[in-house]
């Protein structure tokens, strides 16, 4: 069980930001007051949008190198390190949760935690303390990310602490530098936002119809798979989903959500 012995750990998506996150005068220090509200977690479980993998795949149970599955950024930032403790009791469990007829999990021994997991977490829980382990999205398909949730929630029983990494709206030729924030952005977040706040699940998991110009706030849906993992691991408490963080970042928005 978690720190207070009665409910589970909240699940959490949010939007993680690239490695420049950092730098930003707000964004980590609403990731750091996130974090100091919550729990403390025995371990975290991410997925993030970065990582796409079938079958489903475990990340290294021990401490290894980082992934900076990024270019063209300064040297300092291939420089950040996070040593969180590798979580081998976590991926068991993992697996006995996942495994079952039609549906193997691997590992990925040498696998580090990419920019979608340790950028936030550095922010969040930056003495890196906290076993940590990535999971591989095996598919898309929010149906199908969702019933993972579903499997994954347990887990939050046990003080695990369940996040699903990506961007509320990622389109990267929409970036602005001067503040300013394309319409599509603005509506496809609003829109987000609604049918959150009203627990309308239908209506998000078929999302790329549903939502005002989805294909253009997600030219590819990498960044809002990992909502569909937290909703299914959350879905018990989707009456009591919140945002905790919003507005925008150069442009997209960072709208970061928790339930429970």
């Amino acid at each position: 069980m978690n720190a207070d012995n009665t409910a589970p750990m909240p699940v959490l998506y949010l939007s993680h930001g690239a490695p420049p996150l950092a730098d930003d005068p707000i964004w980590p220090g609403q990731l750091a007051a996130w974090s100091a509200e919550l729990p403390e977690p025995t371990a975290i479980l991410m997925i993030s949008a970065h990582w796409e993998d079938a079958p489903i795949t475990l990340g290294a149970t021990t401490t290894v190198p980082l992934v900076y599955d990024f270019g063209g950024f300064p040297q300092h930032y291939y420089e950040v390190t996070y040593p969180a403790p590798g979580a081998p009791e976590l991926a068991e469990k993992v697996r006995k949760l996942l495994r079952g007829p039609g549906r193997s999990v691997q590992d990925a021994a040498h696998r580090g935690l990419d920019h979608g997991a340790y950028v936030p977490l550095v922010e969040m829980y930056p003495d890196a303390q906290v076993p940590v382990l990535q999971m591989s999205m095996p598919t898309l398909d929010p149906v199908g990310l969702m019933e993972i949730g579903r499997k994954l929630a347990p887990l939050r029983e046990e003080g695990v602490l369940i996040i699903g990494s990506g961007f509320f709206t990622h389109n990267l030729r929409a970036l602005t530098h001067d503040g300013s924030v394309h319409p599509v952005m603005t509506e496809f977040d609003d829109w987000g936002h609604r049918a959150l706040a009203a627990g309308d699940i239908d209506t998000l998991l078929d999302f790329e119809d549903k939502a005002p110009a989805s294909r253009l706030a997600h030219p590819r849906t990498e960044h809002f798979a990992p909502l569909f993992v937290t909703l299914g691991a959350g879905a018990d408490d989707i009456t009591t989903q919140r945002t905790v963080i919003d507005d925008f970042w150069l442009g997209l928005s960072k709208r970061s959500i928790q339930l429970g």
